[in-house]
């Protein structure tokens, strides 16, 4: 199975005039990062970064100027995500961007079912929160001391880190070593298993007097009674 770990940033928090300037994804296969990367910066074209953006990540109007344009990478982009699973922390904000710059470029959406949602899976998983990708680095001692401004690549590998852990995915590679089986193979001696048989059979716990009070007691609870079947 194909996923691809994706972040955006982007000039603003309006995906109807705000536009992405950066996206960065890591490729896990079966659960495992390939080493594979996508990170493109993509020149708005007349949208400036909005300053509380800015605050955020740190790309400024002057240093996306002589990036491409999103028509320019969209190609590459859709190549490199082509039969994946798309994976974002509160993916509902990258995919509408995402799918905005592919509707003005007359291209289909990404469809619902290929993408998954880890913030809502941290909220399902850790009801009580917070689930930001910080704080769940933190809850899975994943270490983003680097992490000083936003960047969809850095928040890609980091995340990748994180949707390991809560969907179990390193737990379960501990058991993988290595591709080398090792096979033992033990002998075992065939033993010869004899029935045995008191030589005198062990005496009666009941008295008879016993017997016959409890045998009266079956007869006056009726045919019906439980203990007949027994009897």
């Amino acid at each position: 199975m194909r996923e691809i770990i994706f972040d955006t940033e982007t000039t603003g928090l309006d995906n109807r005039s705000d536009r992405v300037i950066e996206i960065g994804g890591i490729e896990l296969l079966n659960h495992f990062p390939t080493g594979r990367t996508f990170h493109v910066y993509i020149n708005p074209g007349d949208r400036k970064v909005h300053p509380d953006a800015l605050a955020v990540h740190g790309i400024t109007d002057e240093f996306l100027k002589d990036k491409p344009s999103f028509a320019e990478i969209a190609d590459d982009l859709q190549a490199f995500f082509d039969g994946a699973k798309w994976i974002a922390h509160n993916a509902t904000f990258d995919m509408g961007f995402i799918n905005a710059e592919f509707a003005r470029l007359g291209l289909p959406p990404v469809p619902q079912e290929q993408v998954v949602d880890t913030l809502s899976m941290a909220r399902r998983k850790h009801p009580m929160g917070p689930n930001t990708l910080d704080a769940l680095c933190r809850r899975y001692g994943i270490d983003n001391s680097h992490r000083t401004k936003h960047g969809a690549l850095l928040d890609s590998e980091l995340l990748a880190e994180v949707y390991i852990e809560m969907i179990g995915g390193r737990q379960a590679a501990l058991g993988l070593g290595g591709t080398e089986r090792v096979t033992t193979v033990v002998e075992v001696e065939e033993v010869e298993i004899v029935a045995l048989s008191r030589p005198r059979p062990l005496a009666p716990r009941l008295t008879p007097e016993e017997v016959e009070a409890h045998q009266t007691m079956v007869k006056s609870m009726g045919d019906k009674a439980i203990w007949s079947r027994y009897h």
